[in-house]
């Protein structure tokens, strides 16, 4: 089982990864809801032409969980996946992610602009046009998963209306991914939901830091996605480089629910990117 022994400013923990394929490397960061194998489809399309890694935060297993409440933000994420990165050799890369992974694709693009060779910013900013609502449902949350365990969280998953158009496209698709939530740990995810979901800035919040991003960027977003549409544009706003893609009826977790759609949108913008010229971005990317 591939671990990667980082060292933290919170200590040692390991992380599991997995890396697929050869050429320039393409790292995909899963959100709340998801892990590693979220990121399947995405594995076995970009390893023919990418080395592509796929990994689990801490608090995921088969990665570490810490069990203090320290150990769990968006800054301490931004740097497991530096750490990651420079366990695995790689100076750059592209960095794509969905929901709380696009929010740490968001925070490693202005913290880490020189590893980053492009960003791709899917379904972030859950919780930004209401936030005392969406901190006050995520503690809600997780003290659920503490006492019921991934149980509780596959149910409200289950539940969540962003997530329904998938469950009636894809049924099979979709009970894979409830399966794989019950992998998870529910001291994890509760204390993941506490550091990171219940603390992270609003993607409003970041405007400053997002106008600083250098990293030619693509925002994918589900048309029925809302609490990810505002925040969505207004990235495209900020972010100097940015393209934005609303995909028609989609909702949160468009690489799985439209997996051919947002492949060839991916692949067309490392394409731009990859020969320098995407939009108003020229450039080198390697």
């Amino acid at each position: 089982m591939p671990n990667a022994r980082i060292t933290s400013v919170t200590g040692p923990v390991d992380l599991y990864y997995e890396e697929t394929g050869q050429g320039f490397p393409l790292i995909w960061c899963h959100e709340y809801g998801g892990d590693y194998r979220s990121w399947e489809q995405q594995v076995r399309y970009f390893s023919r032409r990418y080395r592509v890694v796929t990994w689990n935060y801490r608090g995921y297993p088969p990665s570490e969980v810490p069990k203090e409440g320290s150990a769990y933000s968006v800054e301490i994420l931004v740097e497991d996946l530096r750490g990651l990165m420079q366990h695995l050799g790689i100076r750059r890369a592209h960095v794509g992610g969905l929901s709380l992974g696009g929010g740490v694709t968001v925070n490693f693009g202005i913290r880490h602009p020189d590893l980053a060779a492009s960003l791709i910013i899917c379904g972030a900013g859950s919780g930004s046009d209401n936030p005392e609502e969406f901190v006050k449902n995520a503690a809600a949350q997780a003290d659920l998963y503490e006492r019921e365990g991934a149980e509780a969280k596959a149910r409200n998953f289950a539940a969540n209306p962003a997530r329904r158009g998938f469950a009636d496209k894809d049924p099979r698709g979709h009970a894979e991914f409830m399966r794989n939530v019950l992998d998870h740990s529910g001291v994890g995810s509760a204390l993941m939901a506490r550091g990171v979901q219940m603390k992270r800035k609003t993607i409003y919040q970041l405007e400053s830091e997002l106008k600083k991003i250098t990293a030619p960027s693509l925002i994918v977003v589900g048309d029925q996605d809302e609490p990810c549409l505002g925040p969505g544009l207004f990235m495209k706003k900020h972010i100097p480089h940015a393209g934005l893609v609303v995909t028609p009826m989609t909702g949160h977790t468009v690489n799985i629910e439209e997996p051919g759609l947002f492949n060839q949108l991916v692949a067309e913008f490392l394409t731009s990117v990859e020969s320098g010229r995407y939009g108003t971005w020229k450039g080198v990317a390697r």
